[in-house]
């Protein structure tokens, strides 16, 4: 599901009563079926697809399976020259454990630093023994917004030079606007933008509280995946960088050695919510890494409901699910395959399901495309290259509605979406949901910026509306969140996520029906979705 694991979760009881579970107007359309919801579950999360990694053959398995399911509902192809296949080339890169030789020139000599117990490093996509040397500089959060007036490289000279950047962003940011400005993918570009060579990021206390330096040492084998552009260039890998590394607290603290403030100083200023300004340090850096690189491939599976309108059906509601997964874990345990039933398993049985629905019912007026891709788990990749290399015209997608580890193991009586409060969408999500008797929540978690950590992100980037549509956390005779934390604590990214008792298929049924009611609305309106005025989203991506 997110790239990272939710790790604080406020039990927080939201507001209003809880909807009267009869249902209304249903009548007009076909049932979910949760003997088909689980016959695909079944299949995805087996051990026969070895946790569906990215590039490997059960990842193949699974998305032939996929393109199966559209080609018996009868759906048109919508891959690659008329295939329900579009091949998404990658880069894979794997680091030489042995090979980071990181050195600090100080006034008072060389320190040598130790990977990983000092710093971790990545791979690199771009070459394959990379050299860093120059001065550094710190640039605070190093980020750079206009609309929070907030420049972390004024008055500071990054050109040729290594910038030193604390994690995170400003407490006081807005949280999912924050989100997009403190995003790796940004921080790097606003340090290219300026002239840097190299990126130096340093861990804080408050990124010690939310993801331990100790916990990110279980990911320094893992391989690093970019996909390809048209030309065979890594995206999101710009040349300019030619070393990158984090470190831990400790180790950050050689930086400001006889600097003009000291690393505690920083400290002191960021429990304040201050943003500490830049300045150059007293220390240069000589820093390479060798990296083995190769090539794969991987499957997006792609297929469109055509319209019933004349002139609507040149439009697009998209659906989208992610259908890779972790893959087999590097551990001694005895299961080691990360099978994957509720992420994502379980958002690509609803995808299969939602296309089967709208197949059997009358036909929406808007065409509908059901996207499964694949490198979620490698940072949203697969949706990126459909959202960059789209098979049909971006600009006639007029929404996207993603199914992203919807946790079923409990019947939920309200939803949450992701993003609704950036578009109109909200009302066709609030409409769906009083259709099949549940409410429409805020948003409980918006500290972890859900909204910019699954894959309709790569759809916002290219000015789609979109929502992100979950369970919501109130269960009904029940707690608040406690099965959905529970799921987050015991099996998230672990092997224990596989299919079980615990699944509840009404809450499948359900969860597939109100994403139908959600779909058919948008499909069927007059009007397109749009962005709330002055949105930041919308006037960011959104074409004027």
């Amino acid at each position: 599901m997110l790239k990272y694991v939710i790790t604080a979760l406020s039990m927080v009881l939201l507001s209003g009563c809880l909807a009267d579970s009869k249902t209304t107007n249903q009548t007009t359309q076909p049932r979910a079926d949760a003997n088909k919801l689980k016959a695909h579950i079944a299949f995805l999360a087996d051990d026969l697809l070895e946790g569906r990694d990215t590039g490997s053959q059960g990842h193949e398995i699974a998305s032939k399976y996929i393109a199966n399911q559209f080609a018996q509902i009868g759906l048109v192809p919508a891959g690659d020259e008329g295939a329900y296949m579009q091949r998404v080339p990658f880069r894979k890169a794997e680091l030489e454990q042995t090979s980071p030789n990181l050195v600090l020139h100080t006034s008072e000599g060389d320190v040598a630093l130790d990977y990983p117990k000092d710093y971790i490093t990545s791979a690199s996509v771009i070459n394959t023994h990379s050299e860093l040397k120059g001065e550094l500089v710190f640039v605070g959060y190093g980020i750079i917004s206009p609309e929070l007036d907030h420049d972390d490289y004024q008055g500071v000279d990054v050109e040729g030079k290594v910038v030193v950047l604390l994690s995170g962003k400003p407490q006081s940011f807005p949280s999912e606007e924050g989100a997009h400005f403190a995003s790796s993918r940004e921080k790097v570009r606003y340090a290219v933008e300026h002239g840097a060579i190299g990126i130096i990021t340093l861990s804080t206390p408050l990124r010690e509280k939310v993801r331990p330096y100790q916990r990110s040492l279980n990911y320094i084998h893992t391989p690093k995946l970019r996909w390809l552009d048209k030309q065979g260039q890594p995206n999101n890998a710009p040349p300019e960088i030619k070393n990158s590394a984090y470190f831990n607290m400790q180790s950050a603290a050689h930086l400001f050695a006889g600097a003009a403030k000291s690393l505690d100083e920083i400290y002191a200023e960021l429990e304040e919510d201050k943003s500490p300004k830049g300045f150059d340090l007293p220390i240069s850096i000589s820093f390479s890494k060798d990296s083995l690189h190769s090539e794969i491939s991987s499957p997006n599976v792609a297929a469109i409901l055509p319209g019933s309108d004349p002139q609507l059906k040149n439009e697009y509601l998209l659906y989208s699910a992610h259908s890779d997964h972790l893959g087999i874990a590097k551990s001694v345990a005895k299961d080691k395959i990360n099978n994957g039933a509720m992420d994502n398993a379980t958002g690509t049985a609803t995808l299969i399901e939602m296309a089967r629905l709208m197949s059997l019912g009358e036909v929406p007026k808007r065409s509908v495309l059901f996207v499964a891709v694949t490198g979620e788990e490698k940072g949203l990749l697969g949706s990126d290259y459909f959202a960059h290399y789209p098979t049909v015209d971006i600009k006639s997608i007029i929404a996207n509605v993603n199914l992203d580890m919807p946790v079923l193991t409990y019947d939920f009586a309200d939803v949450i979406a992701f993003g609704a409060e950036h578009s109109n969408l909200k009302q066709n999500v609030a409409a769906a949901a009083q259709e099949i008797g549940v409410t429409l929540s805020a948003d409980p978690m918006p500290e972890q910026n859900i909204f910019t950590r699954s894959d309709h992100y790569m759809f916002v980037k290219q000015g789609v509306p979109a929502v992100y549509v979950i369970p919501g956390l109130t269960e009904i005779g029940g707690e608040v969140g406690t099965k959905f934390k529970e799921f987050l604590q015991t099996a998230y990214h672990k092997p224990s996520d596989e299919l079980t008792n615990e699944f509840n298929w009404t809450a499948a049924t359900k969860f597939a029906e109100v994403n139908l009611h959600i779909g058919l609305s948008i499909a069927n309106q007059t009007a397109k979705p749009q962005w709330n005025s002055g949105d930041f989203f919308g006037n960011t991506f959104a074409a004027p």
